[in-house]
């Protein structure tokens, strides 16, 4: 075996620290944190996404995100708006809209330059063996 499984899982985590560092900084003249921008834009993909679905896709417990959402509300970047029940869903105003498009620019930036070391083919290879990897998630 050329790799064992615990040097690939510790270069996936090198990999996902570079891209961290690396949007952390390209997201800053925006005024955005790299959490701020992830809501933005799984809010872009899932419009009126309750508090739940948005920590759990941007890897935050229901209470930090909740204060994160507070903020960005605040912020005019997200609207907050009743639901059923007592959930409460998000959506993008137009100014979270436009930071949005414009982080997603940077962030694409960003990830294209990290595999410019790859060929298309492998970077599908790297894909579909990640999402094996990943199995149902």
């Amino acid at each position: 075996m050329k790799h064992r499984p615990a040097d690939v899982a510790l270069a996936v985590k090198r990999l996902q620290h570079r891209h961290h560092r690396s949007l952390t900084q390209a997201l800053a003249p925006l005024g955005l944190s790299l959490a701020q921008w992830d809501t933005l834009r799984h809010l872009h993909r899932r419009p009126d996404a309750s508090l739940h679905d948005l920590a759990v896709l941007t890897f935050q417990t229901d209470q930090s995100f909740g204060s994160l959402a507070v903020r960005m509300a605040e912020r005019g970047l997200i609207e907050r708006v009743p639901g059923p029940g007592r959930a409460v869903r998000h959506r993008l105003t137009e100014e979270g809209a436009r930071l949005r498009a414009e982080g997603q620019a940077l962030a694409d930036g960003v990830v294209e330059s990290s595999f410019s070391a790859l060929s298309p083919a492998q970077l599908d290879q790297l894909g579909d063996l990640l999402q094996i990897a990943l199995g149902s998630d």
